[in-house]
């Protein structure tokens, strides 16, 4: 007597349509909690349906994107940037004030703070090193100030006119090519507070992105180069 119904195929078909049920070994159930393999399984299963959500226009069309990076005591700090857009801002009251001037520079927060007399007079916002090129961290004073410096280690390769042949070399890793001299990155107002590390203006993607350097804004990079002097205490912090 043979029993109607669907095909083999047809029931392996159906049986395609479900994820397998995965049943844990005895010892992987913990009391009070379900089985680790089958919150796994859940959170999957969430991630999974997480992106069928629709997205607006809006949120298609933005420049915006939020950067997550590892701040002190391991808390994971986000950072809203605007991608392609240099980051500018800060702000300057300090003249007049008296008082000795200090910085504290704060990489997770991704802000250079000025203080005279222990009241603080500004703040600029900035650009650290990006991962590989870590700022160091530390307490620091200004060692070096020149207004018109440029980087012996990274910059372009340029020829005989001084166009540009090799972009953004770094003269320990990048061969020179035949016929090409190094042209080093410019670096205006730099502050050296530690080996090849000093505060300068350049750009600032609103992430960290320098290869060691604290970046800000030109006129912010101006007016603290133009409140330092030698020795001006300097600490990095997160």
């Amino acid at each position: 007597m043979t029993r109607s119904g669907g095909s083999a195929s047809g029931i392996t078909g159906m049986i395609s349509r479900f994820p397998p049920v995965i049943i844990p070994p005895r010892n992987a159930y913990v009391k009070g909690h379900l089985p680790l393999l089958a919150t796994l399984s859940l959170t999957v299963f969430a991630g999974c349906a997480s992106n069928t959500a629709q997205h607006t226009a809006t949120q298609l069309n933005s420049t915006k994107y939020e950067t997550l990076y590892l701040g002190a005591n391991g808390q994971v700090v986000k950072k809203t940037t605007e991608a392609g857009k240099v980051q500018t801002g800060g702000y300057w009251k300090g003249d007049g004030v008296p008082g000795s001037p200090s910085v504290i520079i704060n990489l997770t927060n991704q802000e250079a703070y000025f203080y005279k007399g222990g009241a603080l007079v500004g703040m600029s916002p900035i650009s650290s090193g990006r991962e590989g090129y870590r700022t160091p961290s530390g307490s620091f004073k200004i060692i070096q100030k020149n207004a018109d410096h440029h980087s012996n280690l990274y910059g372009n390769y340029v020829d005989t006119s001084g166009n540009v042949v090799v972009r953004n070399v770094g003269v320990l890793r990048d061969p020179k090519p035949p016929g090409t001299r190094f042209a080093g990155a410019p670096m205006p107002y730099f502050m050296r507070i530690t080996g090849a590390v000093g505060m300068h203006a350049g750009y600032l993607p609103g992430v960290p992105d320098s290869h060691g350097c604290i970046r800000m804004p030109n006129e912010m990079a101006r007016t603290f180069f133009e409140n330092v002097s030698y020795g001006t205490p300097v600490r990095v912090t997160h």
